[in-house]
């Protein structure tokens, strides 16, 4: 019987398992996986075609080396199919995990495109790297991708297939790209910068269905037009993966629902990442990730300690025009306001009291991402 068990490897599993390594006293654990359970970047999936990474080179650490490097298994290639709180055990098939605490690091799935058409079957969305394995020996036969979803990974697979000198046509309901993050003058940039690049954009419209058309695709829009491509990736963001989770009883909101501690509604119970709904937010950012790891790797270890997290900007990896982000709170009353010229921006985000409470930059003005963010109020204090 593991001590702590840990279900998943993407970051927030194993680096809270490295946290747990290096904390005082850290108690037993293993890590138990669907995949390979090899450690690598899933932010690099966005950008692996400009880079000249095939899939296998962005593997970071085989598991091997992982196990070698925390010195406790890693059970790969291990579904579990059930969580038995009250017998703390896990069920993975015809294996059987006992447990003192469970973490759940289990991470969140693509949203699934709801479209109609005999094609409808092969669109693909790209969440790990078997994934975009998949995505990559498909690139290998089509020139023309139609990509579902003008925000942060649509925009980033955009550029990155453009750069590559694949033909991209994005589709999205909103007037401009990023609208949940960019006031519109930086998402008007945004999209005048991918369109040199050779970006064709169907903004203001949805998909409704996919067809077949010869060899290719016929991506069929609300306003009956078709846009004409060999590969359709789905970018319409990603939800908490909660189906362990609500199977066995826990408390559920948009994700596993956890307190300052992130401990989940039964005892022992702890939830961590992207799949995580913390104090009521669900940030599937890298950063919050790095912020909770090691609170929980303490709380663990015999050190209740709360998670905080700082305002934390994102960086979007579109060099057609270079963005950070720092959106304000849900919720949070104001307006933006741009300054600057040219692609180099500065938007900040400020209620009726002249507070920043957010901000977005383009351009060069994105190396004072740090400065500001210094600036704004905690996310979680």
């Amino acid at each position: 019987m593991a001590g702590v068990l840990i279900l998943g490897t993407g970051l927030a599993g194993y680096h809270l398992a490295r946290q747990l390594r290096r904390a005082p006293g850290p108690p037993a654990f293993e890590l138990v996986t669907a995949d390979a359970g090899h450690f690598y970047s899933k932010p690099m999936l966005s950008n692996a075609l400009a880079q000249g990474k095939e899939p296998r080179d962005l593997v970071a650490v085989r598991r091997e080396a992982m196990e070698a490097e925390l010195g406790v298994p890693v059970h790969a290639h291990t579904r579990v199919t059930a969580i038995d709180l009250e017998g703390r055990r896990v069920l993975a098939g015809e294996r059987v995990f006992g447990f003192e605490r469970l973490v759940l690091a289990v991470g969140a799935r693509p949203r699934p495109l709801d479209l109609a058409g005999a094609g409808a079957g092969q669109v693909m969305a790209v969440n790990h790297l078997d994934d975009y394995a998949r995505f990559r020996a498909r690139l290998a036969q089509v020139r023309d991708v139609a990509i579902v979803g003008p925000g942060l990974i649509g925009c980033e697979f955009a550029n990155d297939l453009a750069q590559a000198g694949y033909r991209v046509t994005v589709v999205g309901p909103g007037p401009e790209p990023l609208g949940r993050l960019l006031p519109p003058e930086l998402g008007r940039l945004l999209r005048e910068a991918l369109a040199e690049l050779g970006v064709a954009w169907r903004l203001g419209r949805q998909a409704r269905a996919l067809e077949r058309a010869g060899a290719g695709l016929a991506l069929v829009l609300d306003d009956g037009s078709t846009v004409a491509c060999g590969l359709v990736l789905s970018a319409v963001g990603l939800a908490p993966d909660t189906a362990l989770a609500r199977a066995a009883g826990l408390s559920c909101g948009r994700g596993i629902q956890v307190d300052r501690h992130l401990a989940a509604s039964a005892p022992g119970v702890y939830a961590l990442g992207d799949c995580a709904e913390v104090a009521g937010w669900v940030l599937p950012f890298v950063m919050p990730i790095m912020q909770a790891a090691p609170a929980l790797a303490r709380t663990l270890a015999g050190t209740p300690t709360p998670v905080t997290y700082p305002a934390m900007p994102v960086v979007v990896k579109t060099p057609a025009l270079p963005l950070a982000v720092c959106p304000p709170p849900p919720g949070q009353s104001g307006t933006w306001q741009v300054e600057g010229g040219g692609r180099d921006r500065v938007a900040r985000f400020l209620d009726e009291s002249g507070r920043l409470w957010g901000f977005a930059l383009s351009g060069a003005a994105t190396r004072e991402r740090m400065a500001l963010a210094k600036t704004l109020p905690p996310w979680l204090g």
